[in-house]
């Protein structure tokens, strides 16, 4: 799942995505209120984390832009302002979580994970021929065999059984799983896909991951989607 986190502050954005990323998200980071606005308006986020407090536009005016526009991603604001009336504000712009500083981490991703299940696009389970993939529980299995990922293999085959039948280009690959600002020209995808291949495909006379060639990669079934 790709999340976006608009935080001005360095180390608290660098402590939530290092954190996040280990618990199998991709996180894409703005420092202020205006980047925040655009990145959201222009790609298909999960879930946004927002400060209140940031430069440029508040959190609280980012939300209300946002909800203007007619993007209904979940929003959790994050900010130290604590008060019931503070709460309200936060509420009215828009969010549907408010958490105060200073959080434990543990909070926060108990938070996210509640305002995921709310989403109606958070299917829990996604199954294709005798592959499954439990994303909730972060588990994956194949003819019931369970296989173990490591965080982006677990993020790279998310995102290829979420769109099943569907050709997706490296670029689109490393915008959703590495983000925006990540090298193009690198053959990380290459690499990650290889991995996925000797733990999904090797030992299965049916081959789930396709290659096309000159347009990307493929998640499919021999008979179909």
């Amino acid at each position: 799942m790709r999340l976006l986190l608009v935080e001005d502050d360095n180390k608290v954005a660098a402590f939530i995505k290092k954190g996040l990323e280990e618990e199998y998200y991709t996180v894409d980071t703005a420092e202020d209120g205006n980047d925040g606005l655009l990145m959201a308006g222009g790609i298909k986020y999960d879930l946004i984390i927002l400060d209140r407090m940031l430069p440029g536009i508040t959190g609280l005016d980012l939300c209300s832009q946002l909800r203007a526009q007619g993007i209904k991603t979940p929003v959790l604001m994050l900010t130290a302002m604590d008060s019931v009336e503070d709460k309200v504000k936060g509420f009215e712009s828009g969010a549907d979580d408010y958490l105060t500083k200073p959080f434990s981490f543990s909070e926060l991703l108990a938070r996210i994970k509640a305002l995921l299940r709310r989403t109606s696009d958070s299917t829990s389970e996604h199954v294709l021929d005798d592959l499954r993939v439990e994303l909730l529980t972060r588990r994956v299995f194949r003819s019931e065999k369970e296989i173990i990922l490591t965080p982006k293999e677990f993020a790279l085959l998310e995102y290829l059984i979420r769109n099943k039948g569907r050709v997706l280009s490296r670029t689109q690959i490393i915008e959703n799983i590495w983000g925006y600002d990540f090298d193009p020209l690198t053959n990380i995808v290459d690499v990650h896909i290889r991995s996925l291949r000797e733990k999904i495909d090797k030992e299965h006379e049916r081959k789930l991951i396709r290659t096309v060639r000159g347009a990307g990669y493929v998640l499919k079934a021999e008979d179909g989607y």
